[in-house]
């Protein structure tokens, strides 16, 4: 599956998704969260400096970086993986939003991202 159809099935929460399973079943699965922001860094790259974004994707990413800190912030979500995996990974989010509706990533051009 490319990048924009993955993207497109974790943005519309399609079964087996992220967000489905974050949102109904209050499971992080770190395998799909991996392979949404992995996928989510593609597109940045991709669309790094253009003028011109789509709609839906401005909202996706939008969503992703407001929704799961305030959903996972919940005192009864839980959280088997240490603090510290949670707090990288809406990290990543937030830098993945900036990066993608600003056009620029918040990073020089040699970082490493490190895998979540």
């Amino acid at each position: 599956m490319d990048d924009l159809a993955l993207l497109r099935r974790e943005f519309d929460a399609e079964e087996g998704s992220f967000l489905l399973q974050l949102r109904c079943d209050l499971h992080w699965d770190k395998e799909a969260f991996s392979r949404l922001e992995q996928a989510m860094r593609r597109v940045c790259t991709r669309q790094e400096g253009r003028d011109q974004l789509e709609r839906w994707l401005v909202e996706g990413y939008w969503y992703l970086a407001d929704f799961v800190p305030a959903h996972t912030g919940h005192p009864d979500f839980p959280r088997p993986e240490p603090p510290e995996y949670y707090e990288a990974a809406l990290e990543r989010l937030h830098d993945l939003q900036n990066w993608f509706v600003s056009g620029c990533s918040p990073y020089i051009p040699e970082h490493v991202w490190p895998d979540l």
